[in-house]
């Protein structure tokens, strides 16, 4: 069952590989050979692999979900890669594989160095994989193969789905998994129009629409968006978005059906805007005394920019934000592993998270000066399973422990400790920023094969929300 869902991804993987083929015949570039052949090959083996197994079991327990989950996005980015090899501004396989899971997790850490010579089919599939990812790979195939709905939908969806709770909108996860991509759909289609009716081509429009909803941060051009593009209308467009993007789609679809008040009660919301509105404050604070002000879009347009970048790990840059000061650069840190919404496009810890770690903390203080006491911790005005307090601490937990554990790794590979540590903490949390020898007007290229692969590692992790993939190396997930 497991390979036969795999082949009608790659299926759908293949039609999605005819774009930027048509694109590359458009514009009169060669690369439209290896997105043809890739193409091509990835509709075999998706045909191969759906219409030739012959599944005992046409159900999907738990565990079928979670390795399917993480069998589908490293076959995704491993038919991704190949254009990259083949392409006229060619990839070694660690960078082409880097690359794909980059995009397809909407990190947006990047390996090509010449982004500018890059095909304009290169672009629209960079900008295509990350878009992809942003909603999710299964949530996708739910929506387009209604047979899943019977057969393990649930299991695959709570296995992709960011958050700690899945809210469903319709009771078929089918319909609930087409109302979210029609959702989606529709704010990217309405990005691209406002960025059409700017400065930016309409080539240039898709790509950054792409980019920004999905909360990916792959530009098509090596200045960025704001280097590229210096223009107030675009920063405040594309803030807008990446702010929407940062939101649970439930509570959008909610607001879609007028229920405008499910908003404001939103306490997970409500914390989002105010972090921001606090990050914003400070960020202002620093750039006055630290002597940074140029003219007024530098202590209100641009901080806001970077704090919306951030908190949501879309990763572009408004300039080279070190220079506002070491302080700064240790609330950037924080927003990182904040996040934004559960249920969004978003990487990082997720706000939701956090708000169960404070809540039980103060519980915990509450009961050190009264030890019968008893409290629960309280979401939206409704007390949460203990059970899932404890998974939250156990996920954050783990959280931290993968981040030290892949810096020390990358360190091994003789990468300087802060760039190995702030590499490994960018790519758990899908941000994608560099720093060092990854930093601003450089790329991920200067690392070494392996610890590009260990980040790839991370990227995948981050974006499944660990359990998703640890689970994989658990004896007893593979045990009868």
């Amino acid at each position: 069952m497991l390979l036969r869902i795999v082949g009608w991804l790659l299926i759908i993987e293949a039609l999605f590989l005819i774009v930027p083929t048509i694109t590359c015949i458009y514009y009169h570039e060669q690369d439209w050979i290896p997105f043809a052949s890739t193409a091509v090959l990835t509709l075999c083996a998706g045909l191969l692999l759906a219409f030739r197994s012959r599944p005992t079991s046409q159900s999907m327990g738990k565990r079928d979900g979670y390795l399917l989950t993480a069998l589908v996005w490293i076959v995704f980015s491993f038919f991704g890669l190949i254009p990259f090899l083949f392409c006229t501004q060619p990839l070694n396989y660690s960078d082409a594989f880097f690359e794909a899971i980059s995009g397809f997790t909407t990190t947006g850490a990047t390996v090509i160095t010449n982004v500018d010579n890059m095909s304009h089919g290169i672009h629209i599939w960079r900008a295509m994989m990350q878009w992809i990812g942003g909603m999710g790979i299964i949530l996708f195939t739910l929506a387009v193969i209604p047979m899943l709905n019977h057969s393990g939908g649930i299991q695959m969806f709570n296995a992709e789905v960011t958050g700690i709770t899945h809210d469903k909108i319709s009771p078929r996860i089918s319909q609930t998994a087409k109302i979210l991509w029609l959702i989606y759909l529709s704010l990217t289609l309405t990005l691209i129009l406002l960025l059409w009716a700017g400065p930016m081509g309409l080539f240039d429009s898709i790509c950054h629409a792409f980019g920004t909803i999905s909360t990916g941060g792959y530009s098509s051009h090596a200045d960025g968006i704001i280097g590229w593009y210096d223009s107030v209308y675009v920063k405040v467009v594309i803030i807008i978005f990446m702010f929407i993007g940062g939101v649970n789609f439930t509570l959008i679809y909610k607001c879609v059906r007028g229920k405008w008040r499910e908003l404001w009660k939103n306490e997970v919301l409500r914390a989002y805007i105010s972090i921001i509105a606090i990050m914003l404050l400070f960020f202002i604070v620093s750039i006055v005394f630290g002597g940074k002000t140029e003219n007024w879009e530098s202590v209100t347009i641009d901080p806001l920019f970077q704090v919306v970048s951030t908190i949501t790990s879309t990763g572009f840059t408004a300039i080279d934000f070190s220079e506002w000061g070491p302080f700064v650069l240790s609330l950037t840190f924080v927003m990182m592993f904040f996040g934004a919404c559960a249920g969004s496009t978003t990487g990082g810890a997720k706000i939701d998270r956090i708000l169960y770690l404070f809540k039980n903390a103060n519980n915990e203080i509450y009961r050190c000066v009264y030890p019968n006491a008893i409290k629960s911790v309280k979401l939206n005005g409704r007390a949460v399973n203990p059970d899932l307090v404890t998974k939250v601490i156990a996920f954050l937990c783990i959280y931290m422990l993968l981040i030290v554990v892949g810096g020390a790794l990358i360190s091994a590979c003789g990468v300087p400790i802060i760039d190995a540590f702030f590499s490994s903490f960018s790519c758990i949390t899908n941000v994608g920023f560099g720093a060092g020898i990854t930093g601003y007007g450089h790329s991920f290229s200067m690392l070494p094969d392996t610890a590009k692969w260990i980040l790839s590692l991370l990227m995948l992790t981050g974006r499944l929300e660990i359990f998703t993939i640890m689970v994989l190396f658990t004896p007893a997930f593979w045990r009868r």
